[in-house]
């Protein structure tokens, strides 16, 4: 069944250090006033902390620059009178069957008018290598380990793939939400990857649109936390997933075919 989650509110954590604003300032002080006295005793122990911390920043904002924001990016999720965050609800969508329904037959067509030619083996895929482009490394998203399938896809799925990564961290940013990052399942495959995955896989088609290097599939119920110590419900990532792709098939960008058995979103370029 469908669920609609209107918003997301953080965890309460089980205890408070400070119940009051009179116990908190008396606590700021007591640090302050620790700091100032380790900082006349031990000059060069304040130093040393001082520089860790200026690593940590600067850590800290090449792994923010990696994940593809940016302060113009930032600066339309706040209002511009008071800098408060604005904080968008979690809308999802009515059914993952009625906004995602593509069939195969559908894909298809997009597949072969945008993909490659059908490579027999790894060994021909890779020869054909100049028409695609590989992603099986990106700071926005995961590739899942890969039995049945390569990470190449041609250079429109490629940048779909992008967006759709982008527009995710992005909402998940908006919504106030944990940065996550999406995992993709299954990319490019050959022939030979299609038969050994027909073997135990009765949903696998001969006329795969993963032939093509147009398809990817993302899981909808398993996402990497950036942080492990802040981790959202897989639900709302879901909801919040179907949001950005439903976005994006709306605007004539992709199909989307919603696998309940996979467990992931089934998305062929357009």
């Amino acid at each position: 069944m469908d669920i609609k989650q209107t918003s997301w509110k953080p965890k309460e954590t089980k205890g408070k250090l400070f119940t009051t604003k009179g116990l908190y300032a008396k606590g700021f002080l007591c640090v302050v006033a620790l700091l100032f006295i380790v900082r006349l005793i031990f000059p060069g122990v304040t130093g040393s902390i001082e520089k860790r911390v200026g690593e940590a920043m600067e850590k800290a904002v090449g792994l923010y620059e990696d994940t593809g924001f940016n302060k113009r990016t930032l600066t339309q999720f706040y209002n511009t009178k008071d800098s408060t965050l604005i904080c968008n609800k979690i809308y999802s969508v009515s059914s993952y069957r009625g906004a995602f329904p593509d069939e195969n037959d559908v894909q298809l067509v997009a597949a072969e008018q945008y993909g490659v030619g059908i490579a027999e083996n790894v060994a021909s895929a890779q020869r054909a290598s100049d028409s695609l482009v590989y992603v099986g490394a990106n700071p926005l998203y995961d590739i899942d380990k890969l039995n049945n399938s390569i990470p190449y896809l041609v250079p429109r799925a490629s940048a779909l793939l992008q967006d759709v990564a982008q527009n995710f961290c992005d909402s998940l940013l908006i919504k106030q939400i944990p940065l996550h990052k999406i995992i993709v399942t299954s990319v490019l495959r050959t022939q030979e990857d299609v038969e050994r995955l027909q073997r135990r896989n009765s949903n696998a088609t001969t006329n795969s649109c993963h032939l093509h290097g147009t398809t990817f599939d993302i899981c909808y119920n398993r996402y990497n936390a950036v942080d492990a110590e802040r981790q959202t419900q897989n639900d709302s990532l879901k909801w919040v997933l179907s949001e950005v792709l439903n976005d994006l098939r709306k605007e004539g960008r992709c199909y989307v075919k919603y696998e309940i058995r996979q467990g992931c979103f089934h998305v062929t370029t357009r």
